[in-house]
Protein backbone atom coordinates (compact mmCIF):
# COMPACT_ATOMS: atom_id res chain seq x y z
CA UNK A 1 0.00 0.00 0.00
CA UNK A 2 3.08 2.17 0.69
CA UNK A 3 4.39 1.63 -2.65
CA UNK A 4 1.59 2.40 -4.48
CA UNK A 5 0.65 5.63 -2.35
CA UNK A 6 3.99 6.85 -3.68
CA UNK A 7 3.57 6.45 -7.24
CA UNK A 8 0.36 8.20 -7.15
CA UNK A 9 2.03 11.01 -5.13
CA UNK A 10 5.14 11.01 -7.48
CA UNK A 11 3.01 10.52 -10.76
CA UNK A 12 1.07 14.33 -10.94
CA UNK A 13 4.74 16.15 -10.27
CA UNK A 14 6.13 14.45 -13.75
CA UNK A 15 3.09 15.07 -15.65
CA UNK A 16 2.98 18.61 -14.27
CA UNK A 17 7.35 19.15 -15.17
CA UNK A 18 7.11 17.35 -18.13
CA UNK A 19 3.88 19.69 -19.55
CA UNK A 20 5.69 22.47 -17.95
CA UNK A 21 8.54 21.91 -20.36
CA UNK A 22 6.62 21.50 -23.38
CA UNK A 23 6.49 23.94 -26.76
CA UNK A 24 4.10 24.13 -29.03
CA UNK A 25 5.23 26.35 -32.37
CA UNK A 26 4.23 26.04 -36.29
CA UNK A 27 6.14 26.17 -38.94
CA UNK A 28 5.92 26.98 -42.72
CA UNK A 29 7.60 23.80 -44.28
CA UNK A 30 8.08 23.87 -48.34
CA UNK A 31 7.92 20.02 -48.76
CA UNK A 32 5.89 19.02 -51.67
CA UNK A 33 6.24 15.41 -51.93
CA UNK A 34 5.93 11.98 -49.50
CA UNK A 35 9.57 11.71 -49.19
CA UNK A 36 9.62 15.15 -47.55
CA UNK A 37 6.40 14.33 -45.43
CA UNK A 38 8.00 11.22 -44.14
CA UNK A 39 10.82 12.94 -43.10
CA UNK A 40 9.29 15.69 -41.50
CA UNK A 41 7.52 13.86 -39.14
CA UNK A 42 9.63 10.75 -38.46
CA UNK A 43 11.88 13.79 -36.92
CA UNK A 44 9.40 13.51 -33.71
CA UNK A 45 11.19 9.48 -33.23
CA UNK A 46 15.10 11.43 -33.40
CA UNK A 47 14.56 14.66 -31.64
CA UNK A 48 12.45 14.04 -27.95
CA UNK A 49 9.12 15.47 -30.19
CA UNK A 50 5.88 14.82 -28.66
CA UNK A 51 4.03 15.72 -31.92
CA UNK A 52 4.84 16.42 -35.53
CA UNK A 53 2.03 16.99 -37.66
CA UNK A 54 2.96 18.13 -41.47
CA UNK A 55 -0.16 20.04 -43.12
CA UNK A 56 -0.04 19.28 -47.47
CA UNK A 57 -2.26 21.93 -48.01
CA UNK A 58 -0.74 24.55 -46.43
CA UNK A 59 2.72 23.83 -45.57
CA UNK A 60 2.91 24.03 -42.30
CA UNK A 61 4.39 21.63 -39.72
CA UNK A 62 3.05 22.00 -36.01
CA UNK A 63 4.91 20.50 -33.12
CA UNK A 64 4.92 20.35 -29.63
CA UNK A 65 8.75 19.46 -28.08
CA UNK A 66 10.70 19.35 -24.67
CA UNK A 67 11.92 22.61 -24.23
CA UNK A 68 14.75 21.29 -22.06
CA UNK A 69 16.13 18.41 -24.81
CA UNK A 70 15.71 20.43 -28.04
CA UNK A 71 14.67 23.98 -29.74
CA UNK A 72 12.95 24.87 -33.07
CA UNK A 73 16.25 25.81 -34.20
CA UNK A 74 17.55 22.02 -34.28
CA UNK A 75 13.84 20.60 -35.23
CA UNK A 76 13.48 20.26 -39.03
CA UNK A 77 16.25 17.50 -40.22
CA UNK A 78 18.28 18.33 -43.80
CA UNK A 79 16.96 19.65 -46.45
CA UNK A 80 13.53 20.08 -44.96
CA UNK A 81 15.18 23.57 -43.05
CA UNK A 82 13.20 26.27 -43.71
CA UNK A 83 14.24 30.06 -44.16
CA UNK A 84 14.11 31.88 -40.55
CA UNK A 85 15.76 34.56 -41.69
CA UNK A 86 13.78 38.05 -39.79
CA UNK A 87 12.28 40.82 -41.53
CA UNK A 88 14.54 42.96 -40.45
CA UNK A 89 17.73 40.90 -41.68
CA UNK A 90 16.19 40.85 -45.06
CA UNK A 91 15.45 44.36 -45.24
CA UNK A 92 18.94 45.21 -43.84
CA UNK A 93 20.87 43.24 -46.87
CA UNK A 94 18.82 44.83 -49.20
CA UNK A 95 19.75 48.50 -47.73
CA UNK A 96 23.30 47.04 -47.89
CA UNK A 97 22.66 45.96 -51.44
CA UNK A 98 20.96 49.23 -52.45
CA UNK A 99 24.30 51.35 -50.69
CA UNK A 100 26.36 48.99 -53.22
CA UNK A 101 24.33 49.68 -56.38
CA UNK A 102 24.86 53.37 -55.73
CA UNK A 103 28.08 53.08 -56.10
CA UNK A 104 28.15 51.32 -59.26
CA UNK A 105 27.67 53.37 -62.20
CA UNK A 106 27.03 50.25 -64.80
CA UNK A 107 25.92 47.60 -63.35
CA UNK A 108 23.82 46.80 -66.22
CA UNK A 109 27.34 46.05 -67.88
CA UNK A 110 28.71 43.62 -66.04
CA UNK A 111 28.34 39.72 -67.02
CA UNK A 112 24.60 38.57 -66.06
CA UNK A 113 24.45 37.65 -62.32
CA UNK A 114 22.79 34.97 -62.77
CA UNK A 115 24.18 32.96 -66.05
CA UNK A 116 25.65 30.41 -64.15
CA UNK A 117 22.00 29.43 -62.27
CA UNK A 118 20.41 29.87 -65.41
CA UNK A 119 22.62 27.22 -67.57
CA UNK A 120 22.98 24.83 -64.55
CA UNK A 121 18.88 24.59 -64.91
CA UNK A 122 18.98 24.47 -68.62
CA UNK A 123 21.85 21.18 -68.60
CA UNK A 124 19.35 19.94 -65.98
CA UNK A 125 16.52 19.96 -68.02
CA UNK A 126 18.43 18.21 -70.90
CA UNK A 127 19.94 15.23 -68.57
CA UNK A 128 15.72 14.91 -67.72
CA UNK A 129 14.94 14.84 -71.24
CA UNK A 130 17.45 12.14 -72.14
CA UNK A 131 15.94 10.49 -68.79
CA UNK A 132 19.85 10.62 -67.12
CA UNK A 133 19.50 10.33 -63.90
CA UNK A 134 22.68 10.10 -62.76
CA UNK A 135 23.70 13.43 -65.30
CA UNK A 136 20.55 15.22 -63.48
CA UNK A 137 21.73 14.61 -60.05
CA UNK A 138 25.50 15.73 -61.07
CA UNK A 139 23.74 19.37 -62.96
CA UNK A 140 21.72 19.84 -60.09
CA UNK A 141 24.36 19.81 -57.81
CA UNK A 142 25.91 22.49 -60.38
CA UNK A 143 22.77 24.47 -59.92
CA UNK A 144 22.88 24.55 -56.41
CA UNK A 145 26.04 25.87 -55.72
CA UNK A 146 25.53 28.43 -58.41
CA UNK A 147 22.57 29.80 -56.48
CA UNK A 148 24.32 29.77 -53.04
CA UNK A 149 27.33 31.57 -55.28
CA UNK A 150 25.40 34.04 -56.94
CA UNK A 151 26.09 37.92 -56.44
CA UNK A 152 23.10 39.67 -54.41
CA UNK A 153 25.16 42.61 -55.06
CA UNK A 154 25.42 42.84 -58.53
CA UNK A 155 21.88 42.74 -58.33
CA UNK A 156 19.13 45.30 -59.23
CA UNK A 157 16.65 46.04 -56.55
CA UNK A 158 13.30 44.56 -58.12
CA UNK A 159 15.71 41.96 -58.79
CA UNK A 160 17.17 41.08 -55.32
CA UNK A 161 13.67 41.56 -54.21
CA UNK A 162 12.77 38.17 -56.18
CA UNK A 163 15.99 36.32 -55.38
CA UNK A 164 15.53 36.94 -51.97
CA UNK A 165 11.87 35.90 -52.04
CA UNK A 166 12.63 32.85 -54.17
CA UNK A 167 16.49 31.65 -53.64
CA UNK A 168 15.71 28.92 -50.74
CA UNK A 169 12.84 27.22 -52.75
CA UNK A 170 15.20 27.21 -55.64
CA UNK A 171 18.01 25.46 -53.24
CA UNK A 172 15.18 23.17 -51.92
CA UNK A 173 14.16 21.02 -55.33
CA UNK A 174 17.90 21.61 -56.50
CA UNK A 175 19.09 19.72 -53.42
CA UNK A 176 16.57 17.12 -53.69
CA UNK A 177 17.50 16.43 -57.11
CA UNK A 178 21.03 16.16 -56.52
CA UNK A 179 20.84 13.46 -53.68
CA UNK A 180 18.89 10.69 -55.72
CA UNK A 181 19.02 9.27 -59.14
CA UNK A 182 15.40 8.33 -59.89
CA UNK A 183 14.20 10.98 -62.60
CA UNK A 184 10.29 9.99 -61.36
CA UNK A 185 11.75 12.22 -57.83
CA UNK A 186 14.05 14.16 -59.73
CA UNK A 187 10.79 15.25 -62.19
CA UNK A 188 8.65 16.24 -59.31
CA UNK A 189 10.86 18.41 -57.68
CA UNK A 190 11.78 19.81 -61.24
CA UNK A 191 8.68 20.96 -61.80
CA UNK A 192 8.24 23.53 -58.44
CA UNK A 193 12.23 24.09 -59.60
CA UNK A 194 11.05 25.42 -63.13
CA UNK A 195 8.04 27.55 -61.61
CA UNK A 196 10.34 29.44 -59.23
CA UNK A 197 12.85 29.60 -61.94
CA UNK A 198 10.34 31.10 -64.22
CA UNK A 199 9.17 34.18 -61.97
CA UNK A 200 13.63 34.74 -61.49
CA UNK A 201 13.64 34.84 -65.38
CA UNK A 202 10.99 37.51 -65.96
CA UNK A 203 13.00 39.58 -63.29
CA UNK A 204 16.97 38.58 -64.60
CA UNK A 205 18.18 39.36 -68.73
CA UNK A 206 19.10 36.40 -70.66
CA UNK A 207 21.27 36.68 -73.62
CA UNK A 208 18.51 35.03 -75.48
CA UNK A 209 14.71 34.32 -75.46
CA UNK A 210 13.83 31.53 -73.38
CA UNK A 211 10.37 29.55 -73.98
CA UNK A 212 8.65 28.95 -71.15
CA UNK A 213 6.68 25.44 -72.26
CA UNK A 214 4.09 23.03 -70.74
CA UNK A 215 2.87 19.68 -70.72
CA UNK A 216 -0.44 18.81 -69.86
CA UNK A 217 0.71 14.58 -69.29
CA UNK A 218 3.08 15.59 -66.50
CA UNK A 219 2.85 15.03 -63.58
CA UNK A 220 0.01 12.48 -63.63
CA UNK A 221 -2.09 14.31 -65.74
CA UNK A 222 -1.79 17.61 -63.74
CA UNK A 223 0.57 19.06 -66.40
CA UNK A 224 3.61 20.64 -65.62
CA UNK A 225 5.78 23.53 -66.76
CA UNK A 226 9.62 24.18 -68.00
CA UNK A 227 12.14 26.82 -69.45
CA UNK A 228 14.11 26.09 -72.64
CA UNK A 229 15.86 27.73 -74.84
CA UNK A 230 14.52 25.91 -78.00
CA UNK A 231 11.15 26.71 -79.40
CA UNK A 232 11.19 23.10 -80.23
CA UNK A 233 9.41 21.18 -77.80
CA UNK A 234 12.00 18.40 -75.90
CA UNK A 235 10.03 17.35 -72.62
CA UNK A 236 11.91 16.67 -69.43
CA UNK A 237 8.86 14.87 -67.83
CA UNK A 238 8.01 12.45 -70.10
CA UNK A 239 11.87 11.89 -71.81
CA UNK A 240 12.47 9.55 -74.66
CA UNK A 241 8.75 8.07 -74.19
CA UNK A 242 7.32 11.19 -75.44
CA UNK A 243 9.83 13.95 -76.27
CA UNK A 244 8.04 15.99 -78.43
CA UNK A 245 4.59 16.13 -75.98
CA UNK A 246 3.87 19.72 -75.40
CA UNK A 247 3.85 23.72 -76.40
CA UNK A 248 5.24 27.17 -75.89
CA UNK A 249 3.00 29.38 -73.65
CA UNK A 250 5.08 32.38 -73.57
CA UNK A 251 8.74 33.52 -75.20
CA UNK A 252 10.85 35.38 -72.64
CA UNK A 253 12.84 37.89 -73.91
Amino acid sequence: MTFIAFLIFVSPININAQAKNTKAETFHVSGNCGMCKKTIETASNEKGISKAEWNVENKTLAVSFDSTKTTSDEILPGCCQYDRASKETSMAMLSDHKTVQEETQNPTEKAQVLDEVFNGYFALKDALTNDDGVKAASQAKRLYKAIDDADMKAMKTDQHMVWMKLMKKLSYDAEHIKGVTETEHQREHFASLSVNMYEVMKVFKTSSPVYYQFCPMAEEGKGANWLSLDEKINNPYMGKKMPTCGKTVETIK
